[in-house]
């Protein structure tokens, strides 16, 4: 639904952009274009425009949609019980594979959650152990309880050694493809 409700908003904002450029008189210059409109006696920056838009879209993407608290532990596609195929899609890690090329977000990290959150949401937390940055997962397996994530490690020895057994808050930045 925000997906859908984001591409909405971004055609109509496309939309008036091009219905703006044909009513207006159009300039272009070797160091920027710019249009003019001679009813209001403005002029717009095009490139400018075009950078706050793409600021507008990449705030959305990371603003978050929901927040939940839960025990993030860690897996490794060699754990007894697991084939290697992920639950959500045919995706296949047991070849140590910990991260996933998605569209929007890029490459992403591989978690596994309960059905609370729907295959292919976009979470964010923090896991100083694991990285600097916050981490951003992509749900792509089952397995868990409640609001707790499982993130996927390359091994169970690394699963134990570097993510344990955490409680922490999480963003949901995307829920669902």
């Amino acid at each position: 639904m925000v997906k859908l409700k984001r591409n909405i908003c971004l055609t109509v904002q496309l939309v008036l952009l091009v219905l703006f450029v044909f009513v207006a008189n159009v300039s272009t210059t070797k160091e920027m274009a710019t249009v003019s409109n001679n009813a209001s006696n403005r002029v717009i920056n095009l490139s400018t425009m075009a950078l706050k838009l793409e600021e507008d879209l990449k705030n959305d993407l990371y603003s978050a949609k929901d927040t939940f608290t839960g025990d993030i532990t860690g897996y490794g596609a060699n754990c007894p019980m697991c084939s290697g195929h992920l639950a959500c899609s045919s995706y296949y890690v047991k070849d140590g594979t910990t991260t996933y090329p998605d569209l929007e977000y890029g490459t992403v990290r591989i978690v596994a959650s309960s059905s609370n959150l729907p295959c292919g949401s976009i979470v964010r937390f923090e896991l100083p152990s694991i990285s600097n940055d916050p981490i951003i997962a992509i749900v792509l397996d089952r397995g868990v309880l409640g609001n707790d994530l499982d993130l996927l490690m390359a091994n169970e020895s690394d699963a134990s050694r570097y993510v344990g057994r955490k409680t922490k808050s999480y963003d949901v930045l995307r829920i669902g493809f």
